[in-house]
């Protein structure tokens, strides 16, 4: 069976804003590695949207980011939204009963199925179906923006945390 992990970049005062600050290059290292052990990957619309920017080759791209494009394209993802009529390569949209289609992802996959995008986690996490929140803390401020948590949850157990890099620091939590 599948575990369901919601994993994002965050500011120290909590928000997810990837134009604020990127990742250097050991975790930029580790998110590779990362994407090339997923069963696959799950994301809500506007997220969705913003890592489409991996689907197409860029000329400026180093050998890391190559190696980055081609384990996300090479992962199956499910896409949730209920206004897009089609999505990407390698990718299923779900726009019907979100409990239900997660569920059947989670009993016919093992491994871990990463979700992206605060409002979708959210949803997620009222349905009780997130198994693992992973937050990679990063040294920034940023003081706007999408949350990392859209909204209240139960209380959480810190199970790990983990220095990757010089400065990022990801701890992870399952429901307490």
């Amino acid at each position: 069976m599948a575990k369901l992990v919601y994993a994002l970049n965050q500011s120290l005062d909590g928000y997810v804003d990837h134009m604020a600050f990127a990742p250097e290059p050991a975790l930029f290292r580790h998110f590779i590695d990362d994407v090339r052990g997923l069963a696959g990957s799950l994301y809500g619309r506007r997220m969705y949207e913003v890592m489409r920017y991996w689907d197409d080759d860029h000329a400026e791209w180093d050998a890391e980011k190559r190696a980055y494009a081609k384990a996300w394209r090479s992962q199956p993802k499910w896409v949730v939204s209920r206004s897009l009529t089609s999505v990407g390569p390698n990718a299923t949209l779900i726009n019907g009963d979100l409990a239900a289609a997660i569920n059947s992802l989670k009993t016919q996959l093992d491994g871990v199925i990463e979700v992206s995008g605060p409002e979708l986690a959210q949803s997620l996490t009222d349905l009780g179906l997130v198994d693992e929140y992973r937050m990679y803390l990063h040294p920034f401020v940023i003081g706007s923006g999408k949350r990392y948590f859209a909204g209240p949850r139960p209380p959480l157990r810190l199970t790990a945390s983990d220095r990757i890099g010089e400065n990022v620091i990801r701890l992870t939590y399952v429901p307490a």
